[in-house]
């Protein structure tokens, strides 16, 4: 019950905050932050559910985007059809990426994720007659108003929470974990991990190309080095993840108010010694919270005994 009101509390504060803060910079960063929340709710389905850990999901952020762009700029149609259309072709380009990479596990499995994601940014940079190359794709902004975006932003994550959340209480979510944890285990058991794999990997596309295709609508700028970029999104996406907390339904969330406040309040304030600091924040949170904000509140919530077995078990 408890639970439930702070849920319906947040919800009613996340809808009420663009209406009662009018600032163009505060609603900027309200939208970046959930975008950065939606990325991470997507990553974690493929990432922390079942843990496949991929470096490449900046390919599918990047399709998305240039799907609405090209569908303006190629097509004479409004990118806002992008939102429809980019997560299926992400959905569709990830088809291909797990029938190839889910050969591989581990180490192997994200090496391959990232490969193939730096592939689709030596493509769209190259493809000049059709992306434009490294020029990019810059389009007029629907609105002047960031209001419109900030609502469009909030249904997106809740989209992506609603996914989450619902594929977790499922039966694959549960077939997920197993994976995880074992997946010579699971396949023994008779469960069928390449489709589990492939039905988390097309679930994360899919949420994460529809974010690429607001992205595109809301700063109508992308180009090649943008979308495509292994550190400024595949990491970032797995930073904002770990810092909330891996395997939470609001960890990623979380991580990314935190990894957006924090970046905009220590670049104002410490100028170019922002990177600095900020990386050693993060490197504190991982070592002394290894489960994020979120997994660390809900591990020591835990019963002694269901904790201490936990370490064990890690150990």
């Amino acid at each position: 019950m408890k639970r439930s009101v702070g849920l319906f509390a947040l919800a009613a504060a996340a809808l009420v905050f663009p209406l009662v803060v009018s600032h163009p910079y505060v609603r900027h960063v309200f939208i970046v932050m959930l975008i950065w929340a939606t990325l991470g709710v997507a990553w974690n389905i493929l990432g922390g559910y079942a843990g496949q850990v991929s470096l490449g999901h900046a390919a599918f952020f990047g399709v998305g985007a240039y799907t609405a762009g090209l569908l303006a700029t190629k097509a004479g149609v409004s990118p806002w059809w992008g939102m429809l259309l980019g997560p299926i072709v992400a959905t569709a380009i990830a088809l291909p990426i797990g029938a190839i990479a889910f050969r591989l596990r581990g180490p192997y499995f994200a090496l391959g994720t990232l490969a193939l994601g730096e592939m689709f940014y030596i493509v769209f940079n190259n493809w000049t007659e059709v992306t434009n190359g490294a020029r990019g794709i810059l389009l007029m902004p629907a609105f002047t108003d960031k209001l419109p975006y900030a609502y469009l932003a909030l249904f997106m994550l809740a989209l992506a929470l609603a996914t989450s959340e619902a594929l977790r209480r499922s039966k694959a979510g549960f077939y997920f974990v197993a994976v995880r944890e074992d997946e010579d285990a699971a396949a023994a058991l008779g469960i069928p991990t390449a489709r589990v794999k492939m039905l988390a990997l097309l679930a994360s596309a899919f949420l994460t190309g529809l974010a690429g295709a607001f992205y595109m609508n809301y700063v109508s700028f992308i180009d090649p080095a943008t979308v495509f970029s292994l550190s400024d999104v595949s990491i970032m996406i797995i930073l904002v993840v770990m810092l909330g907390g891996v395997a939470t339904l609001f960890g990623p969330v979380v991580g990314a108010v935190v990894y957006i406040g924090l970046n905009e309040l220590l670049r104002s304030s410490l100028g170019s010694a922002n990177a600095l600091v900020f990386g050693l924040l993060v490197i504190a949170v991982i070592v002394f919270l290894p489960n994020g904000l979120v997994g660390s509140v809900h591990f020591r919530r835990r019963p002694a005994a269901e904790r201490e077995g936990v370490r064990h078990g890690a150990a």
